[in-house]
């Protein structure tokens, strides 16, 4: 069953009508993400929710489960021109809809609701008044953030993300499987490798069709498009936005701009390097990008299917980054992700930032790393004091001391890396 550009029915629906049994019950299983039970929590305790997340994550999927009193799904053109018309129908509806729902307040599900960001002014409304528990979904953050008048209701709906699938919700039968076709749930699922292929392409079509020409965020579509494969070919590296300008024959301000629309169409992740030393005067200040889905980053810079030994390493890195950025926000505590580069010395390739506690972690495609591959990390421990251990992220079977304070660990176990800092 591939994923066809318009096809916007829920992820279960489309893989339940053609998948194997064992594939159902796979999927079956997987449906009950983590962020759910934090949505659910946030319910129960009155509160509504915005939900940002990729396309083709799960968001519709997750909003079915929910039973919601009333769902809008915004991709349809009838049920999106009807509010775009008229946004002020949603109140007079949920007014008769509350009035039959004396014993509690109904539940309102909006998805993908940056395509009628005016209907967010409504919903304030709504909620302020106490008629309805809101639900909003979107891809994008960008018209809800830019739109005349729109805001993204700060204090009044709780914030939460929907990623990929995690290595805390499924842990991939191969590594190079992930590092290859990524963890988009319907894709990770498919049959074998040619389906995972065509439906690679086709979301990276949907995404620059529906995202990037319907929400006209761009004039020159092409010169995107160029551009969005240079941003996946230099993903996971320091970001230099005057060498791609001049490949691109535009200004760098232009660049900046095109990753901006990346990030808030939740394509592109920013990490911010660590600058702060008393030691160092030229730590990099750059940051690094990671595409959302290493499946997607692929196809996006036109690469195949089999990765060189040294692209694979490359890969890995960047698949831990995610990784660790997923599961800082599983554990919903004040953590972010980092890097931190000496251009004339020492590297490392993650930081996890706890408010009292770092963790640093080098990544090798290694087995068996040694005693060499960790001197980075015994050089950030001696700068560093928030920093107490080291770790290596390798493809060992099992946990190993490198040094006193610095550990090889299974990437099977990042989520337990980030969780144990809590």
């Amino acid at each position: 069953m591939q994923i066809r550009p318009g096809d916007t029915r829920p992820i279960a629906e489309k893989w339940l009508d053609k998948a194997p049994n064992s594939t159902k019950m796979e999927l079956m299983k997987i449906l009950s993400r983590i962020v759910a039970s934090r949505l659910r929590g946030a319910l129960e305790r009155g509160k509504s929710v915005l939900l940002l997340g990729p396309r083709q994550t799960g968001k519709t999927t997750l909003l079915a489960t929910l039973q919601p009193d009333l769902l809008l799904n915004f991709l349809r053109p009838e049920v999106r021109q009807r509010y775009e018309r008229a946004p002020q129908l949603l109140g007079a509806e949920l007014e008769a809809l509350a009035g039959r729902s004396r014993r509690r307040r109904p539940l309102v599900a909006l998805d993908e609701v940056q395509r009628v960001p005016e209907l967010v002014n409504v919903v304030q409304d709504l909620v302020d008044r106490r008629l309805a528990k809101f639900v909003l979904t979107g891809s994008s953050a960008r018209k809800l953030r830019r739109g005349a008048g729109v805001n993204l209701l700060p204090g009044r709906l709780v914030p939460l993300r929907l990623d990929p699938l995690s290595l805390a919700e499924r842990v991939p039968r191969r590594l190079e499987e992930a590092l290859v076709y990524g963890s988009l749930p319907g894709i990770a699922l498919a049959a074998d490798d040619p389906a995972r292929e065509e439906d690679l392409r086709a979301y990276t079509t949907l995404y620059l069709e529906e995202e990037v020409r319907a929400e006209a965020l761009v004039r020159n579509l092409g010169r995107f498009s160029r551009f969005l494969q240079l941003a996946a070919l230099e993903a996971g590296g320091i970001s230099h936005f005057r060498g791609i300008a001049r490949e691109l024959g535009v200004p760098h301000t232009t660049v900046a701009g095109y990753y901006e629309i990346l990030e808030d169409c939740l394509i592109a992740e920013r990490i911010e390097p660590l600058s702060e030393s008393r030691t160092r005067k030229k730590l990099t200040k750059s940051p690094r990008y990671l595409l959302f889905d290493l499946g997607v980053r692929r196809v996006a810079a036109e690469e195949g299917p089999r990765p060189s030994a040294r692209v694979l390493g490359s890969l890995f890195e960047q698949f831990v980054g995610l990784e660790l950025l997923r599961a800082t926000r599983h554990v919903a505590r004040n953590q972010r992700i980092r890097f931190w580069r000496d251009p004339d010395g020492p590297e490392l390739d993650w930081i996890v930032e706890a408010e009292d506690r770092w963790l640093p972690v080098e990544v090798k495609w290694s087995q068996a790393p040694t005693a060499r591959d960790a001197r980075h990390l015994q050089t950030f421990l001696s700068e560093y004091p928030k920093a107490r251990e080291g770790i290596v992220v390798c493809r060992t079977p099992r946990r190993f001391k490198i040094a006193r304070n610095v550990t090889a660990v299974p990437w099977q176990e990042i989520p337990d890396l980030v969780a144990g800092m809590v």
